[in-house]
């Protein structure tokens, strides 16, 4: 028995022994298949039946499943790109904090996007619940919430929430301490489900929160990818010219939601970003450099 995933929500889950596994999200449960190979399931479409065991969820919105279980990160993403300046707010922001020349002004309205690798083998990447990070050298971090999707060999797969985690200081000194400012440790979430979209011209609301230690609202925005000034496509054309993108890789696709600049991640904060047909990614911040000491 095979179940067509158009218009589904998939997740990937652990269970108590360690096993990893794809998930069909129901109303109120989690429909556990014996595969745990998201990619595969996305490519052929369908997937395999029969179903394992039906979990609870725990959570409706961040889709955390009742315990022992344990909600992971969609996909394992061979590579993580991003798309920059797709949106006007985002060309405003990226031209305030710049120090140099206005190149944002200049990518925003040429026919090429700006395009950058965010991460590779998910070595900087984490899920649902787990901590993203601040840069221990920077004094001015952001996250960007984003519409992320899953390039398959002939396409796009799938979509997701992406956080591109950002060092607004560090860029704003010099366009190329981009790399520095945009890959490091924890800098990137993905979560918490996958979307089979029937069209990947459909436009969705992403709304961002972002709570201190003491769970106050220091920043609330929300917008929509009909102010993206690039489709999805034209990205995916451009990410794959003359670049061997591995299947399974993930596309974020820029940012239209910018905290003001009195507002900068810190230990303890948490961000929230909800896709209503996706979910709510949720993930507490922590110091970049904490985890590495602790290596």
């Amino acid at each position: 028995m095979t179940e067509s995933l158009i218009g589904a929500r998939l997740v990937r889950v652990r269970d108590g022994h360690g096993g990893v596994h794809v998930a069909l999200v129901g109303e109120g449960e989690l429909s556990v298949h014996e595969t745990g190979d998201m990619l595969a399931v996305l490519e052929r479409g369908e997937l395999p039946g029969p179903v394992r065991e039906t979990v609870p969820i725990a959570d409706p919105e961040t889709l955390e499943p009742a315990a022992p279980w344990q909600l992971l990160v969609p996909i394992e993403a061979p590579e993580t790109w991003a798309a920059g300046v797709t949106y006007e707010r985002s060309r405003a922001a990226r031209m305030h904090e710049s120090q140099v020349v206005d190149v944002y002004a200049l990518v925003y309205e040429a026919e090429r996007p700006e395009l950058f690798l965010k991460d590779a083998a998910g070595r900087r990447t984490v899920g649902p619940g787990e901590a993203i990070a601040a840069r221990s050298d920077a004094s001015w971090t952001v996250p960007e919430p984003e519409l992320a999707v899953i390039v398959g060999a002939r396409g796009p797969l799938g979509v997701t929430i992406g956080n591109d985690v950002s060092s607004r200081d560090i860029e704003g000194a010099n366009p190329l301490y981009l790399p520095q400012a945009k890959i490091y440790d924890r800098a990137c979430a993905l979560g918490p489900a996958v979307l089979v979209p029937e069209s990947f011209d459909t436009h969705v609301q992403i709304e961002c929160r972002i709570l201190d230690a003491e769970g106050q609202v220091r920043f609330a925005e929300e917008t929509s990818t009909e102010r993206m000034r690039r489709s999805i496509g034209e990205l995916i054309a451009y990410l794959r010219r003359d670049n061997p993108v591995p299947a399974g890789s993930v596309l974020l696709t820029g940012t239209g939601l910018v905290p003001p600049d009195e507002v900068t991640l810190e230990p303890g904060y948490t961000v929230e970003i909800r896709i209503p047909e996706i979910g709510l990614l949720r993930n507490p911040v922590a110091r970049a450099a904490a985890k590495s000491q602790e290596d």
